[in-house]
């Protein structure tokens, strides 16, 4: 490999790596322009839905209410069943 470049003309090899320089530069500039945009986009639908929350009066920290929880753990519980009874149907 080192001897290709050694073949190549000094000035050949160095334009080619000011392009790749150029080329990395301009792709670094890209990255750092999108995470940039992607910043202010993210702050200002921050602040968009927190208007649209204080509008609506209602709040992140809201609870739901004890009956939904109940409910989800007997359902968990009917899962558990149904499984273990596929579970010894598969097994016989």
């Amino acid at each position: 490999m080192f001897a290709l470049l050694q073949n190549l003309p000094k000035e050949v090899l160095l334009k080619q790596v000011a392009n790749g320089a150029v080329l990395m530069l301009l792709g670094m500039a890209t990255v750092f322009l999108f995470l940039v945009i992607l910043i202010f986009a993210t702050k200002t639908m921050s602040s968009v839905v927190g208007k649209i929350n204080a509008k609506t009066g209602s709040k992140s920290g809201d609870k739901a209410p004890a009956t939904q929880k109940t409910a989800a753990v007997d359902n968990g519980a009917a899962v558990a069943a149904a499984i273990a009874a596929a579970y010894d149907k598969s097994r016989s």
